[in-house]
């Protein structure tokens, strides 16, 4: 056997030769985040003026967006009250609920997934 050092198997990948690998970049395609609707569903009991009050404070509505809506959710039993990732519709969906069970209200609201 020789003491010679052996030679690198890829040349290319030698260091002092001046060849080197480039790898392509390529180019990621994230796809946007699920959105999800916070929907809050009507009841025979909550005011009508505290659902315009809640939409107002968690949902930057002005008071006539808020009307509008509070109507729909009296007229056709829920309504819309915004579009978020689901993080954000979740925490929504908390300080309704949170609201209206410290003001003594039943006013139910959920998060759908946007289709």
């Amino acid at each position: 056997m020789s003491n010679e050092p052996s030679k690198p198997v890829n040349p290319s990948l030698n260091p002092g030769d001046g060849d080197s690998v480039v790898l392509e970049r390529r180019t990621q395609r994230t796809q946007p985040p699920q959105m999800y609707q916070v929907v809050m569903l009507n009841d025979d009991f909550t005011p009508m003026e505290f659902v315009v009050r809640v939409l107002q404070e968690f949902f930057g509505k002005d008071r006539e967006a808020a009307t509008q809506i509070m109507l729909k959710i009296h007229l056709d039993g829920k309504g819309v009250c915004g579009v978020y990732t689901k993080d954000v519709a979740a925490s929504k969906v908390d300080q309704v609920q949170d609201a209206a069970h410290q003001a003594g209200h039943p006013l139910q609201a959920l998060l759908e997934p946007v289709e």
